[in-house]
């Protein structure tokens, strides 16, 4: 398979049992739940800031099969944020490292890696079997982001993101037969630093975050640099966890776009934003256009 490594488990823990390994899910999930999210695929692409701790998180869920891409390898700038970024990972490829972590969780777990990322010749491979995406690209990772999302939209592959703002929690979902990742958030023609604008917007309309940016030179949308927190790296995984486990057992109404949620915990604020037309509604255009005047130094 290109780019892909098949991993099983080919030799389980002496003392490892499932059922008693994570039983204590038991009461917020029936039996039978647990058993169907053991036989549950999820593909997550980008292991990094959140990508790793999705992964872990779900993991120790229950979840029994992963896809998992990531062409990176592990190094000093990664460990204020990042799931197995470690002295001892240092320089090791991240898709690697985080297999090894699931498989001390979960030994008999099915794992499918993917090293040289997600491109247009293996995103249907990537997304062969899987129940739900859960995105952890960079922020920046445009192009494989606009790939990923559109062969979810073709496949009928429910999508989620939460992305790590400041001290919080931004989420999105997309789900099948609703608004897609482009139509929400326009990508199509604009530049690279005009969809870092886009994204940002999008992603947080509410700007819960905002008001505690205590520099907010650190920002650079044309230099690919941005600040990061590692509370909102595990408050992602939180929240993403609890969309899959939503989505897959069919357990409730899940918010969608075009609404999305933020949560700050620095903030202590919650709110669900509602944004008809995604990017094109007048209020997203505006938004957008004063964060290119705040971090790109445009004109709105």
């Amino acid at each position: 398979m290109d780019g892909s490594i098949v991993v099983t488990s080919s030799a389980p823990a002496a003392r490892f049992t499932y059922r008693e390994a994570f039983a204590r899910n038991l009461g917020w999930v029936t039996e039978a739940e647990q058993r169907a999210l053991r036989g549950k695929c999820v593909a997550i692409a980008g292991l990094g800031g959140v990508g790793g701790s999705h992964l872990l998180t779900l993991a120790r869920l229950g979840i029994g099969r992963f896809a998992i891409a990531d062409m990176d390898r592990f190094d000093l700038p990664n460990f204020n944020r990042q799931a197995g970024a470690t002295v001892s990972s240092l320089g090791r490829p991240k898709v690697e490292v985080l297999a090894e972590m699931t498989r001390e969780i979960n030994p008999e777990v099915e794992l499918r890696l993917f090293q040289n990322g997600i491109g247009q010749d293996n995103v249907d491979e990537f997304l062969t079997g899987a129940d739900c995406y859960v995105d952890g690209l960079d922020f920046f990772a445009f192009d494989a982001r606009e790939r990923v999302f559109a062969a979810c939209a073709r496949k009928g592959i429910a999508a989620v993101t939460a992305a790590p703002i400041g001290m919080g929690v931004a989420l999105l979902n997309f789900l099948p037969g609703g608004m897609t990742f482009e139509r929400y958030f326009r990508f199509a023609g604009a530049s690279d630093e005009e969809k870092a604008a886009r994204f940002l917007c999008g992603l947080a309309p509410a700007l819960l975050h905002r008001g505690y940016l205590v520099e907010p030179s650190r920002v650079d949308l044309a230099n690919h640099r941005g600040p990061s927190t590692v509370m909102a790296c595990q408050l992602c995984a939180g929240v993403a966890a609890t969309q899959v486990l939503k989505i897959v057992l069919e357990r409730g109404p899940v918010i969608a776009a075009p609404r999305a949620l933020q949560f700050d915990a620095y903030a202590n604020a919650m709110k669900v934003t509602w944004r008809p037309w995604g990017n094109a509604n007048p209020l997203q255009r505006l938004l957008i256009a004063l964060a290119r005047r705040q971090y790109l130094g445009s004109s709105p």
